[in-house]
């Protein structure tokens, strides 16, 4: 049980890093999204901007951080409100549910992780 955690980590920071190196060195093409759908207004909302760039960069940082165990909880810190929004995309604009066996794995890692170090979480709430 001691390797869990680190196990927990690789995968939840391997799969974070791997998610932002595609779209950030342009590996795979941008797929091609259905006309007039919720996906598509919020894709053109927010491509443009440059926004989902700046969250790809803040996923790799995340994963990054959350491989070490030193910086885990900094790297959940930036993590948290990214997994929320990826949660709350599928459930509300997709709306094809957050029960998902990837979407499933992201939050059950995380909230593991959480639990995990939730000694050193408590400092911040006391």
């Amino acid at each position: 049980m001691k390797y869990a955690p680190h196990i927990a980590s690789l995968l939840l920071g391997g799969l974070f890093i791997m998610s932002a190196s595609v779209v950030l060195l342009g590996m795979a093409p941008t797929p091609e999204l259905p006309k007039d759908t919720p996906i598509a207004a919020f894709m053109a909302a927010f491509g443009p901007t440059g926004y989902m760039t700046f969250v790809k960069v803040l996923e790799m940082l995340g994963g990054l951080l959350v491989l070490l165990p030193r910086t885990r909880n900094v790297g959940l810190l930036i993590l948290g409100p990214i997994i929320v929004n990826i949660l709350a995309f599928h459930q509300f604009v997709a709306k094809d549910g957050i029960l998902q066996p990837m979407l499933l794995g992201i939050g059950l890692l995380s909230v593991y992780l959480l639990w995990v170090e939730r000694g050193r979480w408590k400092a911040l709430v006391s």
